[in-house]
């Protein structure tokens, strides 16, 4: 049972313990998160020049792919713009290999409208296959005082929060959709757009209390008509009482009044939303708290990189661990 029901005597509850049973696959890989050669690959150095634009303007010297190599470099080993740089060209030199390296105003410039390619680098079934969706939010701090410019001297700051919503693969683990918004914006509002990024079927969409409500259950089946939705209905939800079918909030109300909401969260599986949470914990302990970027366009690029960077450490080492039996009096 959640902790939040055992307050008062959850120190009487044994914690559950597991263990890795792949450990030497999962510390090579953990090893291999470290190598250069994972992130600056032939295919960004075969590709480093930008191709020759048919249209007015400038030309461009490096190709997207270049400017997204030297921002994860940075990224992956907590580098700023100027560090980035001087790394990356250091390794080119070492390589033998004569490419210009972007600069750092080039790097900030191109970011703002840098767009993702939307990799997914562990996805192991067609993507035809009906996926299980997992979707929270989160906050990631910004660049300035903030909070402390508030409570020190009441002063109101515009950069305080942006709030990362991500969708996640409950099979894989791999982070398939996410949006990054100001703080005041609602967690359902971002539902369709999360979507919208993700081209098959949903099998099952499971999310938080918060994504309650006919706007969310109305998104997933617009996208997916035959999706199981599993979201916790508040708790003062009562069934309609005309003469309607009944729809799976309803459903859902009606069998958590009837075994209670413990047996419904089993029943349905909600237990697996924890991996979400499990992969915002995975963003924040790896990628950072905070935004490094300071403009909304820029902080979405340094998102959706971060993201790309967690789905492939994840496609180089993930854990498989089994629970270990209680011990025997």
């Amino acid at each position: 049972m959640p902790f939040k029901h055992n307050t008062s005597r959850r120190h009487h509850i044994e914690k559950m313990k597991f263990r890795v049973t792949n450990w030497p696959e999962y510390e090579a890989g953990l090893r291999h998160r470290g190598s250069l050669t994972l992130w600056v690959t032939p295919e960004a150095l075969s590709r480093w020049q930008a191709p020759r634009r048919k249209t007015r303007g400038g030309q461009h010297r490096y190709s997207d792919l270049a400017i997204e190599t030297t921002l994860t470099l940075g990224l992956v080993f907590g580098l700023r713009l100027r560090q980035a740089e001087g790394l990356l060209e250091s390794v080119l030199q070492l390589m033998g290999l004569a490419l210009a390296v972007p600069d750092h105003t080039t790097l900030s410039r191109r970011a703002r409208k840098w767009q993702s390619p939307n990799k997914r680098h562990n996805r192991q079934v067609p993507p035809e296959a009906p996926v299980h969706v997992l979707v929270d939010s989160t906050g990631l701090q910004v660049y300035g005082a903030g909070q402390w410019l508030e409570e020190k001297h009441g002063a109101r700051s515009r950069r305080s929060w942006r709030k990362l919503h991500l969708a996640l693969d409950a099979d894989s683990g791999e982070i398939i959709a996410h949006t990054l918004t100001d703080q005041d914006t609602g967690d359902v509002s971002q539902v369709e757009p999360l979507l919208d990024q993700i081209g098959g079927p949903i099998g099952q969409f499971t999310a938080d209390g918060a994504y309650d409500g006919k706007p969310t259950y109305d998104a997933v089946i617009d996208h997916s008509a035959a999706a199981a939705i599993v979201i916790p209905p508040r708790v003062n939800a009562v069934e309609p009482f005309d003469d309607r079918p009944a729809g799976q909030r309803d459903q859902h109300i009606a069998a958590i009044g009837r075994d209670g909401r413990m047996k419904w969260q089993v029943s349905n599986g909600y237990g697996k939303r924890s991996l979400v949470e499990t992969a915002i914990g995975r963003y924040k302990s790896t990628i950072g708290r905070r935004l490094r970027a300071r403009s909304l366009p820029v902080q979405k690029t340094e998102v959706a990189i971060g993201c790309a960077v967690l789905n492939r450490m994840l496609a180089c080492a993930r854990p498989k661990s089994a629970r270990r039996k209680a011990a025997t009096a």
